[in-house]
């Protein structure tokens, strides 16, 4: 069977190492290197330097090893991917000791913030690419807490599967957007609120009520000086896919309800 290849279990190597089902062979010297050494080394890597510094030669040279001597634990980059995804993003925080009386809604919004701030947190994850559905113990793990906040609703699970679909979708965009524009203000070596400032002023130069009015709106408002809620788009943006989802199951509780006598 080639590496990384799936076997009976159908899964990958890399993720048969992540659920335990495939150990490094026992046969030869006594190994000094562990798979979960080489994962924490990764980490480090895309933590400190960003998703480009992660190569097999460098995690290797991290480790004062030689490079073959990784591929006896993962065959490919692609696989070590997948494992530092997993390392990443962890267990889903535990819920507080009131969250036994939330309905479906704030449990959802707890869920999508915590998720927020992990990858504003961890934005490295970002960067490493989707090749598969989350299928690793810890990705799942996040996906069942999400599905679960939807337990006691009408919905069909397949609304469901897409309702954390399109909640995930808008995280993983506002930290992406977050992280690009936080790697453009450190090659521009200017703080954030001056490159905020040169982009107003830059607008402000280029629009014109006449031909532009509506930015010329925009720029009026406080939309650009953090006057508001701090996370006011985020926010907004979760509010809206949650009011569609509280008038769909409202909707669908009508048509269900008993007629009354």
């Amino acid at each position: 069977m080639p590496k990384g290849e799936p076997d009976e279990t159908g899964l990958p190597l890399s993720l048969q190492m992540a659920w335990g089902l495939r150990e490094r062979p026992s046969k030869g010297p006594r190994p000094t290197l562990t798979l979960p050494k080489i994962v924490d080394a990764a980490v480090a890597l895309a933590a400190g330097e960003g998703m480009d510094a992660v190569s097999m030669g460098r995690v290797a040279k991290e480790l004062g090893v030689s490079t073959m001597s990784l591929y006896r634990y993962v065959t490919a980059k692609e696989e070590l991917y997948i494992l530092m995804s997993e390392a990443g993003v962890g267990t889903p925080p535990p819920l507080p000791p009131e969250a036994e009386g939330w309905d479906w809604r704030t449990l959802l919004t707890d869920w999508a913030y915590a998720q927020r701030t992990l990858l504003m947190t961890k934005p490295w994850i970002l960067r490493i690419p989707l090749a598969a559905p989350p299928a690793s113990p810890n990705q799942l793990a996040w996906m069942e807490r999400g599905l679960a906040s939807m337990a006691g609703t009408v919905l069909a699970e397949g609304e469901k599967l897409s309702a954390i679909i399109l909640i995930g979708g808008l995280v993983r965009n506002e930290a992406t957007m977050a992280a690009d524009m936080m790697d453009a203000i450190i090659k521009g070596g200017l703080p954030p609120d001056q490159v905020m400032g040169r982009y107003v002023n830059s607008l402000r130069l280029l629009t014109a009520p006449d031909t532009h009015p509506a930015l010329t709106r925009l720029l009026s408002s406080d939309a650009f000086t953090g006057a508001g809620e701090p996370d006011f788009q985020f926010r907004f943006g979760l509010d809206r896919i949650l009011d569609g989802l509280a008038r769909l199951i409202a909707e669908r509780e009508a048509r269900e309800a008993p007629p009354s006598a």
